[in-house]
């Protein structure tokens, strides 16, 4: 409504003022000639005052009145124009546009339907834009903008209208977040405008490759091996990072970052860090740059051989750890190898990480070093005295230990001597005369035995026991008690296909062969024995070398019956008294093969009456001469009926 009131006015201070012009030209005094000429200036005059004003045009207005929301600007039309003052504003919406102020604006129309002229300050400003942008199109200059968003394809810039920036053409490398560059203003080149439609390409790469080329130049002058340059880290890769030395890239491979071990170029370099590198070597034909780091100090091995002789205790921390020992760097760029048979004097270790951890801090001492190979070996027991050295003066061949035990195996246990030192009892050294298949049949982890020491191996690390020899060892005085032929009585302690063995008097063992057990080559010794079971049995051999003993339960039974069957027969021809059918009774009575539960097969009873038979025949042979010799009677005959008598009669 103020508008309208303001228009208002306008238009009747404007029809006044000509109203009064012609009222003038009109009433003027007779007496005062009126020429035609002079009114046909006057029109001229006006009509030229308007003729640079055109519509769709930029136009210079002078600010006449200030409004509460927007600003009277006269233009030297017949009538003023409003443009509201938020079309004046800065970034931070402030207006500070005054009365007297001379602005350019954009003439849209002379009059609307209610007389006024429109003006606009901001089609006014796009209006220059596109001139600007016309003009640096044509003179290849560059122009401001700011990023204001993401979309298909690039990013949209507003350099006065809004503009499009593809995404190849943002930077002279792929960009993969292109939200950080939102907000960001950087300077482009216009690659192609239409003004009608509203339409900008524009492009930061073209710049970015300007200038490159620029410093490329430059940079080629100084190019040369051996030459010490700035740079910032482009691109990391496994194999190392690429620099940038200003128009030029360079090749910084992994392997030149440090004289020490790199994993990966990330844990020494970052993206954008600017880093000092050295021209290692250049191929100015291809124009390849490759850099070093490291160069640009000495090498560590040329002066580790004076720094760590032999012997030389140092510290250094645990970088990587293999199964057969651990890497640990002394100083950057110098590696060496701690051993797993180099970490402790008395532990076995089956693998570094028993010991040590990736990072670990260490103490070590220097074994060996290999300039020429660069290799140091290092130890890390050698740090603490070794132990064995104290073993042999403080457990003599022939002490007697106490001991827990710590570990029982297939070939014996091991025995705790002292911290960490373990002393093992052979199987073969746990008992004279038992024969243990495995040491877990008398002993238990945990348990405290006593036992003698055997041998102490320093250089080996190994400490002999033996459990057996808290005794006397019983075959020193088994010839002095048995010898072969003797009868003895046993235990049978263990059942094998091929024979028995038998526990003897003082725990030595014999064995008695299966061809030994019984007559009856049918039988197997679980059908005669079984374990437990008490016996007697002859002595055929002694081996005292190999600790062997044969014995024969079918021997001695053999010998029985002969001594049982000579005894009867020389009894009864004392006595004048022979009847063979008592013999026979008797020697299959006395027969050890015998079954008390059960009847003797008819085959059996015939093998033993023969058997018998010839035995009579034999002693019946022998007694008389025994007596003869002894009595001094005269021989008898035996009658001939007794000798060839049936046994079945």
């Amino acid at each position: 409504m103020e508008e309208n009131n303001i228009t208002t006015t306008n238009e009747e201070q404007e029809s006044s003022k000509f109203e009064e012009a012609s009222e003038e030209f009109q009433s003027a005094d007779t007496d005062q000639e009126f020429e035609d000429e002079d009114f046909g200036n006057f029109e001229e005059m006006y009509e030229e005052s308007i003729k640079d004003v055109k519509v769709g045009g930029i136009v210079k207005g002078k600010v006449i009145q200030m409004n509460p929301d927007s600003a009277v600007i006269d233009i030297g039309y017949k009538s003023e124009g409003q443009v509201p003052l938020n079309q004046f504003t800065d970034a931070q919406g402030n207006c500070t546009l005054k009365v007297g102020d001379e602005v350019d604006v954009f003439l849209e129309r002379y009059e609307d339907e209610n007389g006024n002229i429109q003006l606009s300050r901001i089609k006014a400003e796009r209006l220059k834009v596109w001139e600007d942008i016309k003009r640096i199109y044509d003179e290849e200059l560059s122009i401001p903008g700011t990023i204001t968003g993401k979309v298909k394809g690039g990013l949209s810039v507003d350099i006065g209208v809004p503009a499009f920036l593809p995404g190849s053409q943002i930077d002279l490398k792929p960009i993969r977040n292109l939200d950080k560059l939102i907000g960001e203003t950087f300077d482009f080149r216009v690659l192609k405008h239409n003004q009608k439609r509203n339409n900008v390409v524009i492009s930061r790469r073209a710049l970015l490759e300007k200038e490159r080329e620029a410093l490329k130049e430059v940079l080629l002058t100084k190019l040369q091996e051996g030459a010490v340059l700035e740079g910032i880290v482009k691109n990391i890769t496994d194999y190392g990072a690429f620099i940038d030395l200003g128009g030029l890239d360079g090749l910084l491979h992994i392997t030149d970052i440090s004289w020490g071990r790199v994993n990966h170029p990330s844990e020494r370099l970052t993206v954008g860090s600017e880093v000092t590198v050295k021209i290692i070597k250049y191929d100015e034909e291809k124009q390849r740059v490759s850099l070093g780091m490291k160069q640009l100090k000495e090498d560590p091995w040329a002066s580790a051989g004076e720094k760590y002789p032999e012997g030389t205790k140092v510290k250094g921390k645990v970088l990587s750890i293999k199964d057969y020992g651990a890497f640990v760097e002394i100083e950057e760029g110098i590696e060496s190898l701690v051993h797993v048979s180099e970490m402790s004097w008395t532990k076995k270790i089956k693998h570094p990480s028993q010991v040590v951890s990736v990072g670990d801090e260490i103490e070590a001492i220097v074994l060996s070093v290999d300039i020429e190979k660069r290799r140091i070996s290092l130890g890390m027991k050698q740090v603490e005295p070794n132990p064995w050295d104290t073993l042999i003066d403080k457990y003599p061949i022939g002490t007697k230990i106490e001991g827990e035990i710590k570990n029982i195996t297939d070939f014996g246990i091991f025995v705790g001597i002292e911290s960490d030192i373990d002393g093992l009892v052979h199987i073969s050294d746990i008992s004279w005369s038992k024969r243990l298949k495995h040491p877990g049949e008398e002993f238990t982890k945990g348990q405290t035995i006593q036992a003698v020491v055997l041998n102490l191996d320093k250089e080996n690390q190994r400490f002999s026991l033996g459990i057996k020899q808290l005794q006397e060892d019983p075959w020193e005085t088994i010839s002095k008690k048995v010898i072969a032929g003797d009868n003895v009585n046993g235990k049978v302690t263990n059942l094998t296909d091929f024979g028995a063995f038998v526990e003897l008097e003082d725990g030595v063992e014999g064995l008695v062969h299966i061809s030994e057990v019984t007559a009856d080559k049918n039988k197997k010794p679980e059908d005669v024995l079984k374990v437990g079971d008490q016996i007697t049995a002859k002595v055929l051999n002694i081996n005292y070398d190999d600790r062997k003993i044969a014995l024969s339960i079918k021997g001695y039974l053999e010998e029985k019956e002969k001594l049982e069957t000579g005894e009867y027969m020389s009894d009864s021809f004392q006595k004048g008294k022979v009847c063979l059918g008592e013999i026979l009774q008797q020697a299959t009575s006395a027969s050890p093969t015998a079954d008390a539960d059960t009847e003797a097969s008819d085959e059996k009873d015939e093998k033993d009456v023969a058997a018998a038979e010839a035995e009579i025949e034999t002693k019946a042979d022998e007694v008389p001469e025994q007596e003869s010799e002894t009595t001094g009677e005269t021989k008898e005959e035996v009658p001939e009926s007794a000798k060839s008598a049936d046994p079945a009669e």
